[in-house]
């Protein structure tokens, strides 16, 4: 019977042994593991009532029980030590309450800050740390889609290769960063800081050259890393959209119409990079990971700035895909990308992408004409 600090904390620990992303703990079944995608019951008898309300207990401050009976949601990260199985791991935790009882959802956060390669990320991440001091770059993305794990590959290259003083705002605070060239200051919610805002009020008096905001959730922080950005920092950020265009949709939603030309213009001096990404099933052949990041990434240039401002932004992905050797690239290129290195399957290519007509003419060796994709842009 799982009851107790001992059991959550194998319940964790066996998450590296399994390979497993994701753990759920929910009333009535046995916890769940998720391993390669697929979910998986462990063999144990259904999670009780009690059992649901109490296993979590040890892991949580009174603060965090406290909020936890206040609001019904609680997230927060747990860190599991060599020592009891877990490898050094991390777990992004989520709990909530479901049917007057707990449920949990654990995600596991490997101990290692992961590198590009680890990722099979493309060498324009890397390019977009090397080239750009100042503005704004958003990694994009549906939750579960790796945001963290990129911007953490790309945010310690900043810590390897710049005396810089780096500021994130995260909640919870996944990866730990070890200071190399710069110095680094790691603010969680609810434990260093009460929120976002907060946070966000004080950051520039803080001396950063570099701030990490963990989420763009509303019109606040939106605001407040435009403002960074357009006074000389280099901001990092996410947000919940599945592709590049979607993203400014999703930060001007968060203002009134009459200001959202100005918050356009804003964006149009200030976005250096969007980089969308969502996880497609691996070729099982490729050995490590079950599954490889397909990318599409939007780098800013006199067209594109114009755009954002004219409100033209459905005409992005033609710029996008008439853009390759500058460095972008658009889902369903590189989902063929990912074909020709045999990372993925051609099947796989065909249900993750947007425009499949597109990627039969790229797998079949036939040039994409460029004047029909950019031709209403010109017009």
């Amino acid at each position: 019977m799982i009851h107790g600090a001992l059991n959550i904390k194998k319940l964790l620990g066996a998450m590296r042994r399994l390979d497993a992303s994701d753990l759920h703990i929910k009333v009535g079944i046995p916890p769940t593991y998720r391993i390669g995608g697929e979910l998986r019951p462990i063999e144990a008898d259904p999670v009780s009532e009690d059992e649901a309300d109490h296993l979590l207990d040890p892991l949580l401050s009174e603060v965090q029980k406290k909020k936890f009976d206040e609001t019904g949601d609680l997230d927060f990260a747990w860190h599991l030590e060599d020592t009891e199985g877990g490898g050094g791991d991390r777990f992004r935790i989520n709990m909530l309450r479901s049917g007057n009882h707990t449920h949990a959802a654990v995600r596991r956060v490997k101990a290692e800050i992961p590198t590009y390669a680890d990722l099979r990320l493309p060498p324009v991440y890397s390019n977009i740390v090397k080239k750009q001091r100042e503005g704004l770059v958003l990694i994009v993305g549906v939750t579960g889609c790796g945001k963290s794990s990129t911007l953490a590959a790309m945010l310690d290259e900043v810590n390897a290769t710049r005396p810089v003083n780096i500021i994130t705002i995260e909640d919870p605070v996944e990866y730990r960063f070890v200071p190399k060239q710069a110095i680094i200051s790691q603010r969680e919610i609810g434990i260093d800081v009460t929120d976002f805002h907060e946070a966000l009020r004080h950051v520039v008096r803080q001396d950063p050259d570099v701030i990490f905001i963990g989420e763009m959730r509303d019109q606040e922080t939106v605001l407040s890393a435009i403002q960074a950005a357009e006074t000389g920092h280099l901001v990092f950020g996410t947000l919940h959209t599945a592709d590049t265009m979607g993203a400014f949709g999703r930060m001007l939603e968060f203002f009134p119409q009459d200001e959202r030309a100005f918050v356009r213009n804003s964006l149009a001096a200030t976005m250096k990079a969007i980089c969308a990404q969502r996880l497609v099933p691996a070729n099982p052949e490729l050995g490590g990971s079950k599954v490889v990041p397909a990318v599409e990434v939007l780098l800013t240039s006199p067209t594109v700035r114009e755009l954002i401002r004219d409100e033209r932004d459905s005409d992005l992905p033609a710029v996008i895909a008439t853009s390759r050797a500058d460095g972008m690239v658009s889902f369903t290129q590189y989902l063929a990308e990912l074909v020709d290195k045999e990372w993925i399957s051609s099947q796989v290519a065909q249900e993750y992408a947007p425009n499949r007509d597109m990627l039969n003419s790229i797998l079949k060796g036939v040039e994409v004409k460029a004047q029909s994709l950019v031709g209403r842009i010109k017009g």
